[in-house]
């Protein structure tokens, strides 16, 4: 692991591209706070004023840009070096901020209600300057029953900060204050276990007691504090039951979705067909474990190829490949690409004390930021490919959405960087002849299943059975949180997966659970959504007109930003998640692929 000072900056973020320095970046704080002032004096005059409206849409957008800035400045900064003290004073100091703008802000939406819907819709219609809100002041009124009278609303904005509280204190212990275990290889190698080389180990080790003890390794520095991350998560849990009871929601996944408008029975089918078509996850585990030719079958037996397939790919190499792969959607979408991975947007290597993993976030007055952990595994081409779906998803839609409306779902996000993944496995397996890359990459593709969707929808129906306990007034311990893991393992996986006891702790060490609680279910969701969409743009039994066709659908899901129900964005595409039959779809494609497998395997013998 390198440090910062030893990597050339075209791998490392600009982030002057956001702020100069620290005295702009005060500037700006500065200016928010004076337009912060000005909140107040609309407050009884809204509801009779359709100028007075129009001036604090306009101001509350405006306050809502500079915070962007002044808030991922330093929230990005943490993510390189999270034990920069300067860092975390200044990311203290806009997130007090951030409180006061909820405070500040939280009579807006009670008072706008009570206008009359079809005024609003007539001062709307009448000004242009703020058409561009329409559809988020309209979800108001839909959303009517969840919205508290002024008074309740600040009364709980005065709480904004602190309920983030176990969010940070879950964020130091996992980053800052996390002890790495060392092991000694079965060459005699000593490595530090961190999650980057844990991937590593895992996807190259051919050695199961090496993968073991790298496992163990890793785990243990989560086990030994099972019980703070535990106290953690209860936090987590009671504050989004308050939430829910506040806001007076029905449970904690409704609240979780009504503000996409998606209906609770989405979520219920994507657990239920995940548990109920998990036969092909199965026949796949006892697959690997006779190829392999393990007594039994663990979870870090997972990552490792079936064939002795070890290709680094140089990250200048993936960034060619990735550019190649996209061509299908066309000479725009691979001009954006190329710009995307210019200097200056992504931050690539793993360096002391920057967080783990990967992910695109977007600041609609800069541009896009990705941060990665290159490790050069095909994984991490995987993952360059997956990151760069978002990124390109936010660039097409700052381009053609207003502010208003530029920030898409999570839940359509996960269909811009799976559909880029599909596109990586189908150009990387039609431009190679060597038998062993092609075991590779069909494993890459089922392995993302098993990743992407199986295991995301187990961890989905782990976080609705968590958050449940909490729902029900039940205690919440480490090995209550444990056994839910080592049940659900169980019904996805049957006895042919080894529950090791360290493997009850994963819920420690998945971020989502604690930052964005009811997340990950949107990656299966996304998985089937966009397996279904990349079928009509590329497979051959339709006409070329009609995959023409397909692809500018797509295009113009990239471009609808926020614009639309993201349910009613994927119908527009060409796809509706309210028919199980999309995600029953995805263990047909699973039993295909490990089909292909075999027949690869035997031409490879």
């Amino acid at each position: 692991m390198k440090s910062r000072n030893e990597i050339d900056k075209k791998y490392k973020w600009n982030t002057e591209d956001i702020y100069k320095d620290w005295n702009e970046w005060q500037k700006d704080v500065k200016k928010m706070k004076e337009l912060m002032k000005e909140i107040p004096q609309y407050e009884n005059k809204i509801e009779n004023s359709r100028e007075d409206f129009v001036k604090l849409i306009k101001l509350e957008e405006s306050l809502s840009r500079i915070l962007e800035k002044v808030y991922l400045y330093p929230y990005m900064l943490k993510d390189l070096d999270s034990t920069d003290q300067l860092v975390s004073q200044k990311l203290q100091e806009i997130e007090f901020l951030y409180a006061q703008f909820s405070v500040a802000t939280s009579w807006i939406s009670p008072k706008i209600l009570e206008i009359p819907k079809e005024t609003l819709e007539k001062w709307i219609d009448e000004n242009d300057e703020i058409k561009d809100h329409k559809f988020n002041l309209m979800e108001l009124y839909r959303l009517k029953a969840h919205v508290l009278d002024k008074d309740k609303e600040k009364l709980l904005s005065h709480f904004s900060q602190y309920m983030g509280a176990v969010n940070d204190i879950y964020d130091e212990l996992s980053t800052s204050d996390i002890k790495w275990n060392e092991i000694t290889l079965s060459t005699g190698e000593k490595v530090l276990v961190t999650n980057g080389m844990y991937s590593k180990i895992l996807d190259g080790n051919k050695n199961q007691d090496d993968r073991r003890k790298a496992f163990e390794a890793l785990y243990s520095s989560y086990d030994i504090n099972k019980n703070t991350y535990s106290a953690i998560y209860k936090g987590i849990l009671q504050r989004d039951a308050a939430g829910t009871k506040a806001k007076n929601y029905n449970s904690t996944v409704e609240k979780a979705l009504e503000p996409n408008n998606i209906p609770v029975k989405v979520y219920e089918n994507l657990i239920n067909s995940a548990k109920e078509n998990s036969g092909p996850l199965k026949k796949y585990v006892e697959f690997r474990k006779k190829q392999l030719g393990l007594d039994s079958y663990h979870y870090y037996d997972n990552q490792i190829k079936l064939a002795d397939y070890t290709r680094e790919f140089s990250y200048e190499e993936a960034k060619e490949i990735v550019l190649k792969s996209v061509e299908p959607l066309g000479e725009d979408y691979t001009k954006n690409l190329e710009k995307a991975v210019g200097e200056g947007w992504l931050d690539v290597y793993e360096t002391p004390n920057k967080r783990s993993g990967a992910y695109s976030l977007n600041i609609y007055d800069v541009h896009p930021y990705m941060l990665l952990n290159y490790n050069g595994t095909m994984d991490a081409v995987f993952t360059l490919a997956h990151e760069l779906g978002h990124t390109l998803h936010s660039m097409y839609s700052t381009k053609y959405q207003p502010y208003a409306t530029n920030d898409y779902t999570i839940f359509v996000a996960e269909v811009a960087s799976t559909f880029n993944e599909r596109l990586l496995l189908d150009y990387m397996l039609k431009n190679t002849t060597d038998h062993k890359e092609k075991i590779a990459l069909i494993e890459e593709a089922i392995g993302n299943i098993m990743g992407t969707y199986y295991i995301q929808a187990l961890f989905a129906a782990y976080e609705y059975e968590a958050h449940k306990l909490t729902e029900e007034g039940n205690p919440i311990t480490p090995d209550v949180l444990s056994e839910i893991m080592a049940k659900l393992f169980a019904e996805y996986f049957g006895d042919s997966l080894v529950m090791d006891e360290l493997q009850k702790i994963i819920w420690a060490r998945i971020p989502h659970f604690f930052n964005s609680p009811y997340y990950v279910y949107q990656y299966a969701t996304s998985f089937a959504a966009s397996s279904r969409l990349y079928e009509k743009v590329t497979n051959e039994k339709y006409s070329p007109e009609e995959r023409e066709e397909a692809r500018k659908k797509y295009i113009e899901l990239l471009k609808s930003g926020g614009n639309n129900y993201p349910i009613e964005q994927l119908k527009l595409a060409g796809v509706n998640l309210e028919e199980k039959e999309n995600f029953e779809a995805v263990a047909h494609e699973m039993t295909r692929l490990i089909g292909l497998l075999e027949k690869e395997l035997k031409e490879l013998k």
